[in-house]
């Protein structure tokens, strides 16, 4: 961190996997160094269920998978009061592009001024298909961005 670098809003993603709990743990010591907010940002990406016809979608399988997110929010806020020893954390669960909003939509709605991201799960074909978030987050943010890498490399 540069000298007299301080951090008062910090937005973290989560997908529900392992490099996204690291993610937020460390962004929550950052926080408590910081006196930040966290926020804690779920986003389900409307594409896909873009290549499913109508027939295959139904209401009850969006909403399922809303009440899913907004449980996995819920317990990252539980586990940083409870676990972490820290309540300044918001969740938000937002449908679009999670490269779009987790890069540029919610830093500025939130201002923002530090990203943090685990480290993607895809393997090199799967980065050149679907690209990485966190690839278009650091092309692409207004703010610092950090991408936590998992504790076993």
């Amino acid at each position: 961190m540069v000298e007299g670098q301080e951090y008062s809003s910090i937005l973290v993603g989560t997908d529900g996997s392992e490099q996204a709990m690291q993610a937020f743990e460390k962004a929550v010591a950052v926080a408590k160094r910081n006196n930040a907010m966290v926020i804690v940002a779920h986003v389900i990406e409307n594409r896909m269920y873009g290549n499913m016809t109508f027939s295959t979608v139904t209401a009850d399988m969006v909403q399922e998978e809303t009440d899913q997110a907004k449980r996995l929010l819920e317990e990252y806020k539980e586990y940083a009061v409870k676990e972490l020893g820290y309540d300044q954390v918001q969740t938000v669960l937002e449908f679009g592009s999670p490269k779009v909003l987790m890069s540029v939509d919610l830093p500025e709605t939130y201002n923002v001024d530090l990203i943090m991201v685990g480290q993607s799960g895809l393997n090199a074909v799967e980065r050149f298909v679907m690209g990485s978030v966190s690839d278009y987050i650091i092309r692409n943010a207004p703010c610092d961005v950090l991408i936590v890498r998992p504790l076993d490399e």
